[in-house]
C-alpha cells in the first residue's frame, strides 16, 4: 500500500525523485498517465494491467474516453540510481508541473502534484464532503 506525502522539487531536465518507500512498491520499471484533478498516476504493472482490463472489459461506447485520456499519453518510466524518473513534458504540462511537486501516495497508485495545486485541492476538501464519502462507505 502506498502512503504518505513527500516534497521534492522536479529539476529542469524534467526528473523528479520517487520516494524510496514507493519504490519498493511500485519495482524499478512503472507507469506514469494523466491522473484526475490535475495530477498524475503512478502505477506499478500490476495496477496498469488490472486498470487496462477493467478498461477494456468496458462496451466501446463507454470505454473509448477513458482509454484516449489513460493510455494516449501514458510512459513507461525507470528509475535512476538517485530513484528520479523522467516525467515526459506533455505530462508536466498536464499537471502544471514547474519547481515544487508534492508525491503522494493513494493506496494502489501514487500521485505526483504541483506543489501548490495539491495544497489548493486540500483547502478544497471539507470535513462534510469526508464525512458523506464515509457515511457512503459505512464507516
Amino acid at each position: 500500500m502506498l502512503i504518505g506525502e513527500y516534497q521534492h522539487s522536479i529539476d529542469p531536465k524534467g526528473r523528479v525523485i520517487i520516494p524510496a518507500k514507493f519504490r519498493e512498491d511500485l519495482g524499478e520499471c512503472f507507469y506514469v498517465t494523466k491522473g484526475l484533478d490535475g495530477c498524475l498516476f503512478v502505477l506499478s504493472p500490476l495496477e496498469w494491467r488490472r486498470l487496462q482490463e477493467k478498461v477494456m472489459a468496458m462496451p466501446i461506447s463507454k470505454a473509448r474516453g477513458l482509454q484516449r485520456f489513460f493510455f494516449s499519453g501514458a510512459a513507461e518510466v525507470e528509475t535512476d540510481k538517485q530513484g528520479r524518473i523522467l516525467v515526459p513534458q506533455h505530462l508536466r504540462e498536464h499537471a502544471g508541473l514547474t519547481k515544487d511537486v508534492t508525491v503522494i501516495g493513494a493506496s494502489s497508485r501514487a500521485e505526483i502534484w504541483d506543489s501548490a495545486r495539491w495544497a489548493a485541492f486540500n483547502e478544497d476538501l471539507t470535513e462534510e464532503a469526508i464525512a458523506e464519502a464515509m457515511d457512503e462507505l459505512g464507516l
